[in-house]
């Protein structure tokens, strides 16, 4: 066998080549990050070894830098296996004593992990190809991010410029709502405005739903509103409103993208009640190939949601905390999916029940309820059955 271990970093890739009898075959060399540096890098693997089934490709998880030499590695075939930076790290360490970090040793590190056969598994072209999916559903998961924060903005300039409006509306977050604050941003602008221009700009916005009584009301609190005469607050109104609607529609153009990818992939995981295809997505993105993970467990660890553990001695740890290593999409998307599975799925929401009645905090029962889940998604993946709901 041949190992090569890459230290990958933003302009070169510092790589070495030994093989499973320990001779070094290559000392470390650099490559540049470009197409040339790649050539170069598999050529000498060729030279070294005609049969790419018995070559082992180790390099680091270091995100976007190492992306476009993975799709290359696995474009001609070899195996390739991402590892965690902190694995590797924990690693070196125990090799030695001494804090020798450099990008030099972390390639004879990664092959030496990749000749020490220590559990890992190859990146799969089914784990490369998905990461369109998972670019596309962290891209979301970051604009709703933002959305939020635009929305807070938004009822903490209503609550200075027409504070009574709150009270009037369901939400604050509606398109009526934001019509009429994009146009009367005050409630002094509300209080001045025409009745019948209010009551037209209502009822077009709410399909209806909102007539003239509504306008009626909305002009009379605003003329005995507390709210600030502020221009500058009112702007800044506007102008937020403004950045939320824009924000709407890249994500509905975000969410199109996805729909289209997961309709191909036709996942089980949509059969599962309260797992639509956002939250569904970002499962299936962030765990990639599950033929990786040898049984659920390892998918909690991977989530950071498996506890930590402390024995020392006669001490034990008795309220283990999640670990809360790992992937913190698929953390939030485990977590989230669990909530809505438990409310529409009556066996979950069985489960639920009893781990509260047996004392648990809604967190910690949650958390159970999770565990449950992964191992029905992992049972679900690996089969390709869909999820048989227990009325």
């Amino acid at each position: 066998m041949i190992f090569v271990g890459i230290d990958v970093a933003k302009d070169k890739h510092d790589c070495f080549i030994t093989n499973s009898d320990g001779e070094i075959l290559y000392k470390t060399f650099a490559i540049p990050n470009n197409l040339d540096g790649f050539n170069e890098l598999y050529q000498k693997i060729d030279t070294v070894m005609g049969d790419i089934s018995k070559v082992k490709v180790g390099l680091e998880a270091t995100g976007h830098y190492s992306y476009n030499l993975l799709g290359y590695l696995i474009d001609k075939g070899l195996p390739t296996f991402v590892i965690n930076p902190l694995h590797t790290n924990l690693y070196r360490k125990s090799l030695s004593l001494r804090q020798t970090k450099t990008d030099k040793v972390d390639a004879r590190t990664i092959a030496s992990m990749l000749m020490s056969d220590v559990n890992l598994k190859s990146y799969s072209d089914t784990s490369y190809h998905n990461e369109e999916l998972k670019s596309l559903t962290r891209y979301r998961f970051d604009k709703v991010k933002e959305r939020a924060k635009l929305k807070t903005s938004i009822s903490r300039l209503v609550c200075i410029l027409f504070p009574e409006l709150e009270k009037l509306v369901p939400s604050l977050h509606q398109n009526s709502v934001y019509e009429l604050l994009y146009e009367f941003p005050g409630a002094k602008q509300v209080a001045n405005a025409h009745l019948t221009r209010l009551s037209n700009l209502l009822e077009a916005a709410s399909k209806g739903h909102y007539k003239k009584g509504t306008a009626i009301n909305f002009k009379e609190a605003a003329k005995v509103s507390i709210g600030s005469n502020m221009p500058a607050k009112s702007l800044e109104l506007k102008h937020t409103i403004k950045l939320v609607r824009e924000l709407d529609a890249e994500i509905e153009e975000i969410e199109n993208e996805i729909k289209l990818i997961m309709d191909e992939i036709n996942s089980p995981i949509l059969s599962i009640p309260g797992i639509n295809y956002r939250m569904g997505a970002m499962i299936i993105a962030e765990i990639g190939d599950f033929s990786r993970f040898d049984s659920p467990d390892k998918i909690l660890a991977f989530a950071g949601m498996s506890p930590s553990t402390y024995q020392s001695g006669q001490l034990d740890n008795c309220y283990a905390r999640m670990e809360k290593r790992g992937s913190k999409y698929l953390r939030y998307a485990l977590f989230n999916a669990t909530i809505c599975v438990c409310t529409w799925d009556p066996t979950f929401k069985a489960y639920l029940a009893k781990k509260r009645s047996e004392g648990k905090h809604y967190y910690v029962a949650i958390s159970h309820a999770t565990k449950k889940l992964v191992r029905v998604i992992y049972q679900l993946e690996r089969s390709g059955h869909q999820y048989q709901k227990i009325s």
